[in-house]
Formats: structure tokens, C-alpha cells, sequence
């Protein structure tokens, strides 16, 4: 209940938050399309969601109408801009939650960007799945069927989403030979420790979904609440890492502000070097040397210069 129900906190902004941390909009060369990395766009297609998560990144527009609202003339022009820009290989659909469109609507989106020779790869990122599992119809898999490669990410956050009709909705997106990834927020008192990460990494595999990312909670205005020190999120990959199989283990990232992309974010596991001797430690504390009498492992610093 936490993640979607308003709370006072919600009206304090601290240091550092702002309406679009990410710095989406100064990214947008048409409306309805960011274009962050030189090779792929992120193309949204509504300004509605089936759930309005209080941490959302696109707080600022989800549920939104009149100047701010997706129109469909916009979807159009953002579709021109990516069959005009060839080198555009990978377009990820989102918005609001792209499944909320109706399938006529979605298949018409998909057809056009799959008629475009550059464009290699679709995503799509929904949480549908997880708050509306029922969108998830044998006539809705098999459009999607026919637009492969065709990915997904998921918007799990805690083990207790994973109720029997939520697996079904995986299932049939899975057997529709559709590769599934999560995308899962940090969160203060929902998600921050081992157990329940675990527990929710474990459940994702079982159901044939790939824990992809796990997000530092962006720094939107009025999130301190639900915000972890970035060392939460090192020290739960510390306590999945080599305790789980690496299939279970997200990548941690902070997406920087301002437009700076997903940041990794790892536990150091190099201790040192002694003479020609990496030293490595492993997940349960143990010390091990490899010989490596090559150059040392470079810094951040030595790689700037």
C-alpha cells in the first residue's frame, strides 16, 4: 500500500529532487520520445497507468491532461522521427503503461516500427502484468507474437505481487516466446533487505521473468520517504551475490540526473594487489590471489587521462 497511497511526506521537496530528475524533457527532440543514447529512444505512447506508483519517475506527466498529455498526432510525429533517424536500433515503449492502450492501438504502434529495417529490437515496459494480470489475453499474445524480437520489462517490487494470476499473465507472455525482465525500485520499508529481495528475485525465476534491474529510487520531488542510502542497494547485491545462482542477481543502478544513463553500481571485490598477485575476495570473505602481472586494474582517474 505504501507505493501508491499519498502520504504529507509527498509536499516536502529536499535537496537534490525536482520534477524530472532524469532530465527527460531536455532529451526530447519531438514530444512523446526521449532520446538519451545515441542508439535507442524511448517512445511513449500514453500519459495513463493502471496504477500510480508514488515513486514514479514520470510523476509528472502519468495521469496528466491538457498540454501534457500524449496525443495521438504526437505518437505520430515520434514515430517519423525514429524512421528518420537510422541509426535507432532499439525502441523501448512505455509511458504510462503502453498495455493500457487497446490492441488495435498497440498493434498498429508495433507494425509501424517493425516496418522500419533499422529498427532491430522491441521493448516494451508495462506493469500490467502485475496490477491488471487479466490485460494479458491469448488475442493480446498473439500480436505481440507477431513482432519479435520482441522484449519486456516488468515492474515488480515485492514477492507478495506474485499471486497465482499474476504467474499465469508470465506464463503466457513466456510461452509466447517473449523474454521477461524486472525492473524493480528500491524502496525504503518495502523491498531494503536481503530477505525480501530474495524472496522476490527467487519467485521472478520461477516464473521465467530475469531480475534485469534494480533502481536507486530517483530523486523526484517529495521522495526522501521512500529513498535508501545508495548503500542499501550495494549491500543487498552483496547478499545475493554468490549466495544465490546469478541468474537471481539484478544489476544495481542509479540513473544519474540530468541526463547522465544508468550508472552501475557493484560491490568491490578486488582487495588489492601484492607483487603480481590480484587479490580478490569472495562473497563469504575469503581472500584469493590470481596472478596477473599485467598492468594493474586502472581507476576511474587513470582512465580520464
Amino acid at each position: 500500500r505504501r507505493t501508491v497511497v499519498p502520504v504529507l511526506g509527498e509536499f516536502d521537496t529536499s535537496r537534490g529532487e525536482n520534477e524530472d530528475p532524469l532530465g527527460e524533457d531536455s532529451h526530447s527532440p519531438v514530444p512523446g520520445l526521449v532520446h538519451r543514447y545515441p542508439d535507442r529512444v524511448l517512445l511513449l505512447v500514453t500519459n495513463f497507468c493502471s496504477v500510480y506508483c508514488r515513486y514514479c519517475t514520470r510523476a509528472r506527466m502519468v495521469g496528466s491532461v491538457g498540454e501534457r498529455a500524449v496525443r495521438k498526432t504526437d505518437i505520430e510525429v515520434a514515430l517519423d522521427y525514429i524512421e528518420q533517424n537510422t541509426v535507432i536500433r532499439d525502441v523501448l515503449i512505455s509511458g504510462g503503461d503502453p498495455l493500457s492502450l487497446d490492441d488495435d492501438r498497440l498493434e498498429y504502434i508495433l507494425r509501424r516500427l517493425r516496418k522500419m529495417p533499422h529498427v532491430e529490437f522491441l521493448r516494451i515496459g508495462s506493469k500490467q502484468p502485475v496490477v491488471q494480470p487479466m490485460r494479458i489475453t491469448p488475442a493480446l499474445t498473439r500480436i505481440l507474437k507477431r513482432y519479435h524480437p520482441l522484449w519486456m520489462s516488468l515492474h515488480f517490487t515485492h514477492p507478495d505481487e506474485l499471486t497465482p494470476e499474476v504467474a499465469e499473465a508470465c506464463a503466457r507472455l513466456a510461452d509466447a516466446g517473449i523474454p521477461l525482465g524486472s525492473q524493480t525500485v528500491l524502496l525504503k520499508d518495502v523491498n531494503d533487505n536481503v530477505e525480501t529481495m530474495t524472496k522476490l528475485v527467487h519467485g521472478l525465476l520461477r516464473n521465467r521473468v530475469k531480475p534485469y534491474y534494480l533502481y536507486q529510487c530517483d530523486p523526484i520531488s517529495g521522495s526522501a520517504h521512500f529513498r535508501t542510502p545508495v548503500s542499501k542497494g550495494v549491500e543487498i547485491i552483496r547478499g545475493l551475490r554468490g549466495h544465490t545462482t546469478g541468474y537471481a542477481v539484478p544489476t544495481f543502478v542509479v540513473d544519474a540526473p540530468n541526463g547522465g544513463g544508468k550508472i552501475p553500481i557493484a560491490p568491490d571485490y578486488v582487495a588489492g594487489y601484492e607483487g603480481d598477485d590480484l587479490l580478490l575476495q569472495s562473497y563469504d570473505g575469503g581472500t584469493y590471489r590470481y596472478p596477473d602481472s599485467g598492468r594493474q586494474l586502472p581507476t576511474l582517474k587513470e582512465d580520464a587521462s
